[in-house]
């Protein structure tokens, strides 16, 4: 499934696979930040089962907003194109 399906919004078309990353700095810090990147291969999967690559970066962004974050935008190639 790609991103746009995803999502509904999303302008790109992710391949499997992809590898995503987002950075964020802690407000009121110059040097805290959280720098967060993976990828999502689901082979042959019937739908009910496949994991998208949003899905992965809300629960991350659950994660994050738990520990005290801001929300992290990430983004894959080609451009970098923003995922979420």
């Amino acid at each position: 499934m790609t991103a746009s399906a995803e999502s509904g919004t999303a302008a790109v078309d992710f391949p499997e696979g992809t590898r995503f990353s987002g950075t964020v700095r802690m407000p009121g810090t110059e040097m805290t930040e959280l720098t967060l990147s993976f990828s999502v291969s689901t082979v042959e999967a019937p739908a009910a089962q496949r994991i998208g690559a949003l899905e992965v970066a809300e629960a991350l962004n659950e994660l994050a907003a738990a520990r005290g974050w801001p929300p992290v935008t990430f983004y894959g190639p080609p451009a970098p194109a923003p995922l979420n």
